[in-house]
């Protein structure tokens, strides 16, 4: 039966040990250990090992690698338990050595989803301009049940959505200042749409922009584009023909029937 005749250090990894056998035909390598697992099983030199310990031992040791690296992937951020299967997976990891590290880190209360989702929604109403359902779908992308997710998303209340919203909807609305106002609050609800709010909060960030709209930036957005418009078809249309050409071309641009008019009295004779 082999002996153990010496046990090292790994150069490289201080809490790793290189146990080397000897089965009668001279000292050889024969496995490494992590120090639990040397000092779980009092490995030590002389010892007989048969070949049952041997294997025993090789995959505590490669069951305690593969733990090793869920707990490094855990070191950078909260994972779900689908996240961590996945990267088991991606490993290479066995199935059984799976089934057991979830399970593992499960009662050790280092795979909650329902902690998860909170803390998630929580980082994404501080870090970012994305609404509660857009925040919902990447919860269920990340493995979360539905059940879960929902719950989490309702700690985004109204009130957070709709100061984050209109902060949003002012930025749209300035970098589309010489559109339309019309215009202006119909990109701003895509946009609020697209970053997952809900309809309740988008109608609400709209009234409150209503009340907001410039009359003299209107009627400025109005003249340079009409200014466009006129230049553009005077070349090939004059008098009733130009004036229409100009006046539905503002018209489906969000310009009001009657601001078009006070434009075309003013500019169509210049």
């Amino acid at each position: 039966m082999p002996k153990i005749t010496r046990i090292t250090t790994q150069k490289k990894h201080k809490d790793r040990y290189n146990i080397f056998l000897d089965d009668g035909g001279g000292e050889k390598y024969g496995f490494s250990v992590d120090e639990s697992i040397l000092v779980e099983y009092r490995l030590r030199k002389q010892m007989e090992l048969d070949d049952s310990t041997v294997t025993v031992l090789i995959q505590k040791d490669t069951l305690h690698k593969h733990y090793t690296l869920a707990i490094n992937y855990l070191s950078y951020r909260m994972r779900t338990k689908k996240e961590m299967r996945d990267y088991l997976v991606q490993k290479e990891v066995d199935e059984e050595h799976i089934s057991q590290i979830m399970k593992k880190l499960n009662e050790e209360g280092l795979t909650d989803d329902r902690e998860f989702a909170r803390s998630f929604v929580r980082t994404r109403m501080n870090t970012s301009s994305k609404g509660p359902i857009l925040v919902r779908q990447e919860l269920l992308q990340k493995g979360v049940a539905e059940e879960l997710a929902s719950e989490a998303v309702a700690i985004y209340s109204f009130d957070v959505q709709f100061e984050k919203a209109l902060k949003l909807a002012e930025k749209n609305l300035r970098s589309n200042s010489k559109k339309s106002f019309r215009q202006q609050v119909q990109k701003m609800q895509g946009t609020l749409m697209q970053k997952g709010f809900t309809g309740d909060v988008v109608k609400e960030v709209t009234s409150e922009l209503q009340n907001q709209k410039d009359d003299d930036a209107e009627w400025e957005a109005l003249v340079k584009q009409g200014e466009k418009l006129l230049h553009k078809h005077r070349q090939k249309y004059s008098g009733f023909q130009l004036s229409q050409k100009v006046k539905e071309a503002l018209y489906r641009k969000g310009f009001t029937i009657d601001l078009i008019n006070t434009f075309l009295d003013e500019y169509m004779e210049q």
